[in-house]
């Protein structure tokens, strides 16, 4: 069975779904949010030039998924599946952002692990490129259970840390939860 890229996920907080075209405007008005990006390597992603690239490529990847709230139906950001490696069983989870009234775990937490759950039905490892400088994106993942295992070029040839999570891992993961009623694993 090949590794569906662009799933529908829904959890108690949010619902991942393709990106589509016609979401440009919702997400900008998300991305165009500077202090979202001032860890990250691309800090002027909240520009409407750059974003449009980003926005663009990600619709080219055939992996990127908008997250919309559950409870008001508005788009709060994006995430995207990359670099599928059927020989390694190796996925990455990347580009994710969250509007700042999102922050703080919760959300993050249930995105990553609807994502994690779907990508262990087709890998036995899943990596997270981040920015050396982006310490709040490595605090959060280290929150979800990432461990660090070293540092190489990411796709646009800045050095990035590479923090995996496993298969065997995952039925432990530390996510902050709201009530799991819908989710398969109530002890998260």
């Amino acid at each position: 069975m090949p590794f569906d890229l662009q799933p529908t996920l829904k959890g108690d907080l949010l619902e991942l779904r393709p990106l589509q075209p016609e979401d440009y405007r919702d997400l900008f008005a998300v991305a165009s949010d500077r202090l979202i990006w001032e860890q990250h390597p691309a800090s002027d992603r909240y520009k409407e030039e750059v974003f449009k690239d980003l926005f663009g490529e990600s619709l080219k990847s055939g992996g990127a998924l908008i997250a919309i709230d559950s409870k008001t139906g508005l788009v709060i950001g994006s995430s995207r599946f990359h670099r599928y490696d059927e020989e390694k069983s190796e996925i990455e989870i990347g580009w994710t952002f969250l509007a700042r009234t999102h922050w703080g775990g919760l959300y993050n937490g249930e995105a990553k692990w609807l994502m994690l759950r779907h990508a262990f039905k087709f890998v036995r490892r899943v990596i997270f490129l981040i920015g050396c400088q982006n310490i709040r994106s490595q605090k959060a993942i280290e929150k979800i259970g990432g461990v660090r295992v070293g540092s190489r070029s990411d796709a646009s040839g800045r050095e990035s840390l590479v923090y995996q999570i496993t298969d065997s891992q995952f039925p432990d993961l530390p996510v902050e939860r709201s009530g799991a009623s819908s989710l398969s694993n109530p002890s998260l």
